[in-house]
């Protein structure tokens, strides 16, 4: 057992242990995973609006009730496993402001224009913080220690994505850009909401 917690607490990088490491992908899996549904959207629109709105209320539910106690199966337990030390204790809000992004570009902004912003919040924040851990060396003052390396991740992720989309560079470094600007924000677990509302109105512009 003793190898186990050494192994599990080395350091892999300057700011990052094995155990870091294991909690930021199991949490930017989830973050990947809400790029399926644009997806979902595209074949039914009302319907994903209506899954993600009942996510949010059952999340929510199980939330309290693990604060007060009483966990959930399953849900309770994962959620523990993803938090963050700043979570400790109190309500877990990344998965209601990520849940609630999406709702949100999906109802405001025309089906491109969300599938931008959904991306973004998926692929850029996503990797981002991954690069943040593994290669982030650099910090820059007062962003509440964001790396330049996890700034950069999120650009080009953001680059990628959205050119996939748009099919135009000019727009898809543009819509980069704003991305890489948010998400070096302090804004905790509020970028979740943020990211895909700020993008989703700047290609609703654009297009």
């Amino acid at each position: 057992m003793g190898f186990i917690a050494n192994f599990r607490y080395r350091k892999i990088s300057h700011s990052a242990t094995v155990d870091d490491l294991v909690r930021e992908i199991f949490r930017k899996s989830i973050h990947l995973c809400a790029s399926l549904v644009a997806l979902a959207a595209s074949i039914n629109l009302d319907a994903t609006v209506i899954a993600l709105s009942a996510v949010i209320c059952v999340y929510s539910f199980c939330e309290y009730r693990r604060l007060a106690g009483k966990t959930i199966p399953l849900i309770s337990g994962i959620t523990a496993f993803a938090s963050r030390k700043r979570d400790s204790g109190r309500f877990v809000l990344g998965p209601v402001t990520m849940a609630l992004g999406v709702l949100l570009a999906l109802v405001l902004f025309p089906p491109i224009a969300a599938c931008v912003g959904i991306f973004a919040l998926a692929f850029g924040d996503g990797i981002a913080s991954l690069a943040g851990k593994l290669l982030g060396r650099i910090k820059i003052p007062h962003t509440g220690g964001k790396t330049v390396a996890g700034s950069l991740a999120c650009f080009a992720a953001v680059a990628v994505s959205s050119f996939a989309v748009l099919l135009d560079p000019v727009k898809a470094l543009t819509v980069a850009l704003l991305a890489m600007l948010i998400e070096v924000l302090p804004l905790k677990d509020y970028d979740n909401l943020l990211i895909p509302i700020a993008i989703g109105a700047l290609v609703a512009f654009m297009i």
